[in-house]
């Protein structure tokens, strides 16, 4: 993980149709789907709030964008179950 980098999650809640799939548009070019409308990746702070802001401007009355930045602490207190698979694999173990 490149310094400065935190596992960052992005969750939205919209509407509207296109608004919807042009979210998860520019959401597929900085993350990994995870679920039909989370994402995770690893990246800095300012790019995290400048892919948020790109959403944000999407958002009509009652829809919703969440964004989680997680520490060290936080992220190796992750676990995934069932059929997802983790992010990335750190060694002999997954971070998650």
């Amino acid at each position: 993980m490149a310094r400065g980098e935190m596992l960052t999650v992005f969750s939205y809640d919209i509407g509207a149709n296109r608004k919807r799939r042009k979210a998860a548009a520019i959401l597929e070019e900085a993350a990994s789907r995870v679920q039909k409308s989370v994402f995770e990746t690893r990246m800095s702070r300012n790019r995290a709030q400048a892919v948020a802001q790109r959403v944000a401007a999407l958002l009509d009355p009652g829809d919703s964008l969440r964004v989680y930045v997680l520490g060290a602490d936080g992220e190796t207190s992750s676990r995934v179950y069932g059929d997802a698979v983790p992010l990335e694999p750190e060694g002999d173990h997954w971070l998650f």
